[in-house]
C-alpha cells in the first residue's frame, strides 16, 4: 500500500539547538503508528515539523505525494494534516459550539461546517450536552474530547494526537482510545500517535516507532514492540 505520510531524514530544532537528527518514518493509509520514547525524545517536535509549525532544515515531508516541507501550518490543515496538541489547548472563554466552528477553519471544511458540526455530536454525545458551556468548565477527559471533534471539524486524513492521555483517568484513557480507532474504522481515518501511555499505544497500533534523542531507534509492529523487552524495561516498567 502506498504511503500518506513520509517523513525522510529531516532534521529540525528551535533556534539554534538541533531536536531531530536524521528523522525517517513513514505511515500507510488507515493506519494507526505511534511514536513512543522519553521526555525530551523529539516525538511533539517531529509532529510539529510535519504540521509546518516548524521549518526543517533538511529531508523532507511527502503527504499524498506532495511535498509539504516548507509549507505553511494553514496551508497543511487545509491539504488534511490537522493536529491536536498536548492539554488540546481550547479556548477555555468561548463555548464549545465555538470552539468546534473554529476547527473549520479551511474553506473546504467551512462548506461542510453544519453536516461536521451534526457527525461530531453524535459522536461525542456529552458535547452537544454542553455545546452552550464554556470550554473551560468542561472536565479533563471532555476538553481532550473536545478538541478531537474540533481537529475532525477540520476534515483530517491525517490526525495526529500530543499526549492525548496526559492527566486523564484510566476509564477516560481507554474512551478516548475506543473512540479513536472508531474515527479510524467509520472515516478511513489515518493517525499519528505519540504517547506516554506505551502500552495501550502500542496495542491500538499497527506500527511504531521508537525515538531516542532525536533519532528513531526501533520500529516494528505494534504487537512486536510490546513484546519487545527492551521497551518493556525502558517505558513500560516490566
Amino acid at each position: 500500500m502506498e504511503a500518506l505520510l513520509t517523513v525522510d531524514g529531516v532534521s529540525s530544532g528551535y533556534g539554534d539547538v538541533p531536536v531531530l537528527d536524521g528523522v525517517s518514518i513513514e505511515i500507510k493509509r488507515g493506519e494507526v503508528v505511534s511514536v513512543i520514547g522519553a521526555n525530551g525524545a523529539g516525538k511533539t517536535t517531529l509532529l510539529l515539523t510535519i504540521g509546518g509549525h516548524l521549518q526543517a532544515r533538511s529531508g523532507r515531508v511527502v503527504f499524498d505525494g506532495a511535498d509539504i516541507t516548507r509549507g505553511q501550518p494553514h496551508r497543511t490543515v487545509a491539504q488534511g494534516v490537522v493536529m491536536v496538541p498536548e492539554g488540546g489547548r481550547l479556548f477555555p472563554f468561548s463555548t464549545v459550539r465555538e470552539n468546534l466552528e473554529l476547527g473549520a477553519y479551511h474553506a473546504g471544511a467551512r462548506r461542510s461546517l453544519r453536516r461536521n458540526l451534526d457527525d461530531v455530536m453524535t459522536l461525542f454525545p456529552v458535547l452537544a450536552q454542553r455545546s452552550g458551556q464554556l470550554a473551560g468548565r468542561l472536565s479533563g477527559g471532555e476538553r481532550q474530547m473536545c478538541a478531537i471533534a474540533r481537529a475532525m471539524m477540520g476534515e483530517p486524513r491525517l490526525l495526529m494526537l500530543d499526549e492525548p492521555s496526559l492527566g486523564l483517568a484510566p476509564i477516560m484513557v481507554e474512551r478516548l482510545f475506543e473512540i479513536t480507532q472508531s474515527l479510524v474504522a467509520a472515516k478511513g481515518l489515518t493517525v499519528l500517535l505519540v504517547e506516554q501511555n506505551v502500552a495501550d499505544a502500542l496495542q491500538m497500533s499497527s506500527r511504531a516507532y521508537v525515538m531516542e534523542r532525536g533519532r528513531i531507534v526501533k520500529s516494528g509492529a505494534g504487537r512486536d514492540l510490546l513484546a519487545d523487552e527492551d521497551v518493556q524495561r525502558a517505558y513500560m516498567g516490566i
